[in-house]
């Protein structure tokens, strides 16, 4: 039987992108999204067999829907060679403005909550087959924050510290925990944006490398590298000189966004 692939967030952006290159590599493919007639349409347009692929409605801010989900595809797939989290939101936010303390709240159950959720049914049978790789999806916003971005690249920032914990926790069972952080793909979710996008990447482009460092099992890349440069740069510049760089930088749209 051809190897499993589980990805949250199949509904568009990188994680159609990445759900189509594992097929074509020969992977069956479990889909999570809460759109799944859209999921459903468009595995139907790439002609991928009724046979290679599982659909699996699931709202990644809900533990028990996403958790509910994981059992469905371990009982009815099997237990999955790669489990890829890239649901996320992406929302502006103010700490002076009370509602987008709950705009915060949002993000971190999806970003944070909703990755381990993702992971969570599958690593004690990982860990039994004494195989598998767990990919969180961070971000190079997670390396230093950006104005008006505090609740993403908290969040993000927080996928990069606890994919690096369950990292250590895991290997001793064989089990790969790989942490992609993208730069700027072209998504729903930056398609907004109203700065600047250095590298911006199309999905197709990002899921072929993104497969290329999941198949090798490294444990972190930024993805373009060029990004992953600019990020260690950044992370150097002394606090002034960072905060100087960003002043009056377009901060992030406050309009409320869904879960892909």
């Amino acid at each position: 039987m051809s190897r499993l692939v589980f990805i949250t967030g199949a509904s568009s952006g990188i994680g159609q992108a990445l759900a189509l290159r594992f097929f074509q590599a020969g992977y069956r493919l479990a889909l999570v999204a809460r759109r799944t007639s859209e999921v459903e349409s468009w595995a139907q347009a790439q002609g991928i067999s009724a046979e290679s692929y599982k659909i699996y409605s699931a709202d990644v801010a809900d533990c028990n829907s996403i958790v509910a989900a994981g059992q469905a595809c371990l009982a009815t797939q099997g237990v999955p060679d790669v489990v890829v989290a890239t649901a996320g939101i992406s929302i502006g936010m103010d700490t002076a403005v009370r509602e987008d303390l709950e705009v915060m709240a949002q993000t971190f159950a999806t970003n944070n909550i909703g990755l381990a959720a993702t992971f969570h049914p599958f690593v004690a049978a990982m860990v039994q087959r004494g195989s598998g790789s767990l990919v969180g999806i961070g971000s190079v916003a997670g390396i230093r924050g950006l104005p008006g971005h505090g609740a993403y690249c908290a969040s993000k920032a927080a996928v990069i510290s606890y994919c690096e914990s369950l990292r250590g926790e895991l290997r001793p069972a064989g089990v790969k925990v790989v942490t992609l952080c993208p730069g700027y793909i072209d998504t729903p979710l930056t398609q907004k944006n109203r700065y600047a996008m250095p590298f911006l990447m199309q999905p197709a482009a990002f899921a072929d490398k993104a497969f290329s460092a999941i198949e090798a099992g490294v444990s972190y890349r930024v993805i373009p590298w060029q990004m992953g440069v600019v990020a260690k740069l950044l992370r150097l510049l002394p606090n002034a000189v960072f905060d100087k760089a960003l002043a009056g930088r377009p901060r992030k749209h406050r309009q409320p966004e869904k879960p892909l």
